[in-house]
Order: C-alpha cells, then sequence, then structure tokens
C-alpha cells in the first residue's frame, strides 16, 4: 500500500487547505491525519472510518477542520479552514489493513504546511 499527501504550502493565518491522501495498491480502512511540528512530537490530527460514518478530531482543531474521503477515488481528505500559524507542521497521513485494525499501519510521505502570521 502506498499512500500520497499532497496539498500542503504556504497560507496566511485565517486561510485555508485542502489535504489530499491517495491510496493505492490495496485496500485501507480506517484513516486519518497526523502531523509533527518543528521540534515535536508527531500529534494526531483527525480520523475517520471506513464508511465515513465516524470522525474523531483532537481538540485544537474541532471546529476548524474537517476529514472526510472517497473511498470510490481511495483518497482521503482534510479541509483546514482558520488556520492559524500554531497549525505549521508537516502533515501525514495513515491507514490501517483491517476494518477492526487498532493500528495505523501504513503512512504517506508528509505535506509540509505553513501558516504566516
Amino acid at each position: 500500500v502506498q499512500l500520497q499527501a499532497s496539498g500542503g504550502g504556504l497560507v496566511q493565518a485565517g486561510g485555508s487547505l485542502r489535504l489530499s491522501c491517495a491510496a493505492s495498491g490495496h485496500t485501507v480502512y480506517g484513516m486519518g491525519w497526523f502531523r509533527q511540528a518543528p521540534g515535536k512530537e508527531r500529534e494526531f490530527v483527525a480520523s475517520i472510518s471506513w464508511g465515513g460514518d465516524s470522525t474523531h478530531y483532537a481538540d485544537s482543531v474541532k471546529g476548524r477542520f474537517t476529514i472526510s474521503r472517497d473511498n470510490a477515488k481511495n483518497t482521503m481528505y482534510l479541509q483546514m479552514n482558520s488556520l492559524k500559524p500554531e497549525d505549521t507542521a508537516v502533515y501525514y497521513c495513515a491507514a490501517k489493513a483491517t476494518i477492526r485494525g487498532m493500528v495505523y499501519k501504513y503512512w504517506g510521505q508528509g505535506t509540509l504546511v505553513t501558516v504566516s502570521s
């Protein structure tokens, strides 16, 4: 399985970006977004179930970010609105190998999001 993240870039505070994560090679189930800011540990951002009916968000992004997926396109998205400088990080997408899997087995290469103040 390969996960290809894209959509990162430079945006001013208050702006928006949409990240995409395209999966190929095998069916993936639960998916999620994580991020790692410079000098910090990787942290959870959001997750979505295989059917898209269950989503979870970190408190820091609730109400600003929306996770979604299109299984016909094997693609997951992260719509990020009202971006803040503290959202600056490398964003990684991840996927689980089984429908009841608890561990994210597959990881993308990351896409950099930079929010200027």
